[in-house]
């Protein structure tokens, strides 16, 4: 079992305001190294409804690196990796919009064009919700939801458990 568990947070309901991202890289069954960064969205503009969700404020994240001065941090933990998300679709939307919007190309990260999902493969086991907090809650794994390295890590954990 080796893959990244990726999540992102996002500033407004655009795919391409990235805010915060977790990624955590699994090798060989073992979680190797955990990183976490706030990312300067476009303009450093918010939504209300999504400071609600996961607390990210615009006075905390405009100082930060905008997401294509980070790419390369991203770069080198995704490059050539199987990727897992637990709603991947979301997550992959965000990955690549964003890219887009900074003139990067997700072709060069060497990825799948479809990730691997645990909210669906624990969907299939029967979970109901499937959501990342149940389905960690009923596998007794600790999570801080919509903290981006804690989905992250919950996520590479039920992955793991599979």
């Amino acid at each position: 079992m080796t893959f990244t568990a990726i999540d992102f947070e996002t500033a407004t309901g655009h795919s391409e305001s990235a805010c915060a991202v977790g990624i955590v890289t699994v090798n060989n069954g073992v979680i190797t190294e955990e990183y976490y960064t706030l990312i300067q969205p476009p303009n450093n503009e918010y939504w209300y409804r999504n400071i609600m969700v996961h607390g990210i404020k615009p006075i905390e994240t405009i100082n930060e690196k905008t997401f294509d001065q980070l790419f390369p941090e991203i770069q080198k933990r995704l490059f050539g990796r199987k990727i897992v998300a637990h709603n991947e679709a979301f997550d992959r939307r965000v990955l690549t919009k964003t890219m887009k919007a900074y003139g990067l190309y997700y072709d060069e990260l060497e990825i799948a064009d479809m990730w691997e999902c645990t909210c669906k493969i624990y969907r299939k086991k029967g979970y109901k919700p499937a959501n990342l907090k149940h389905c960690s809650d009923l596998n007794n794994i600790e999570l801080v939801h919509h903290e981006a390295l804690s989905d992250a890590r919950a996520c590479a954990k039920l992955y793991l458990l599979q």
